[in-house]
């Protein structure tokens, strides 16, 4: 990494390291995301147990601590701790006031499943609700309502988003096209896309190489992109014109889809408000129904 002024402050910290990304070692970007998505966590836990969650060795945080101008990683940490004094409680935070308000687990039985995970993603949620930039959900409607075809891309875990999206918004009356895998034409499909469109963009860890190429040649070419991922660090940040970055938090078996599918949710039904100049109770039209 090349030098850089030190940063003075978390928000200075993390523009320097949204910049230099892409010039850092792989161990170093996996530290500099867990960095960006877990920013209470950094502030209150030791190097060791952040290095454990990370899978690297402490020292490497060290160094990329003062690869960034600090003596060592306290000297960065400190600035973590400065903003928690100001800000919402983390995920773990969450995790462990609703155990407390919901009993903790006593069994290994099926329901004892199903209870951790409504708990871990009720602590999604809400971080979500936190997390989430009210402009970037204003912009990403005004680009839902304005767009003459909606193109959508999403794979492997991401595919449930994008299909909900497409049944909600032609539900609505608005010109969809699912990008889909099967046939091998998305990226071919993708090329017709206009500046008058928008190209919604999901995708997670790790992400698929199709929707990528296709999110990066559609920035190029102009197309406004809203992208739903888990990363301000995601390959597709750059490209859109509203990233929703919705943090991925570790679970036993898989990564839920909660949150994505509630921030779905939650921009189809501000754009039927808008299509129906009703806010205060819009419709969702539906196949069967009246």
């Amino acid at each position: 990494m090349q030098d850089v002024k030190t940063p003075e402050d978390y928000e200075e910290l993390i523009r320097v390291i949204h910049d230099r990304y892409d010039d850092m070692s792989k161990s170093y970007q996996k530290i500099a995301v867990y960095l960006t998505q877990n920013p209470n966590d950094v502030a209150v836990l030791s190097v060791n147990s952040i290095a454990d969650r990370c899978g690297i060795h402490a020292s490497s945080f060290v160094r990329f601590a003062q690869s960034l101008g600090y003596e060592g990683f306290k000297e960065l940490q400190a600035l973590f701790q400065r903003r928690l004094s100001t800000a919402a409680p983390g995920f773990e935070a969450r995790i462990k006031a609703l155990e407390i308000e919901l009993g903790a687990r006593t069994d290994r039985s099926e329901v004892g499943f199903l209870r951790d995970l409504v708990v871990r993603d009720i602590a999604s949620l809400q971080d979500m609700l936190t997390e989430i930039s009210p402009k970037a959900l204003s912009e990403a409607v005004n680009l839902l309502e304005r767009a003459d075809s909606v193109f959508l891309i999403g794979q492997l875990r991401s595919a449930p988003v994008v299909e909900f999206l497409r049944y909600i918004l032609t539900m609505l009356g608005k010109r969809c096209v699912l990008l889909d895998a099967g046939g091998g034409l998305a990226t071919h499909i993708a090329r017709t896309i206009r500046k008058k469109d928008v190209l919604v963009a999901v995708s997670f860890r790790f992400y698929a190489n199709e929707v990528v190429n296709v999110v990066e040649e559609a920035g190029r070419n102009g197309v406004p992109i809203i992208a739903m991922s888990d990363s301000t660090l995601s390959p597709l940040a750059k490209s859109a014109r509203v990233l929703f970055a919705v943090p991925e938090h570790e679970y036993t078996f898989s990564r839920s889809l909660a949150a994505p599918m509630c921030l779905a949710q939650a921009l189809t039904v501000a754009l039927a408000a808008r299509l129906q100049k009703n806010d205060v109770n819009p419709r969702i039209p539906t196949v069967t129904g009246k």
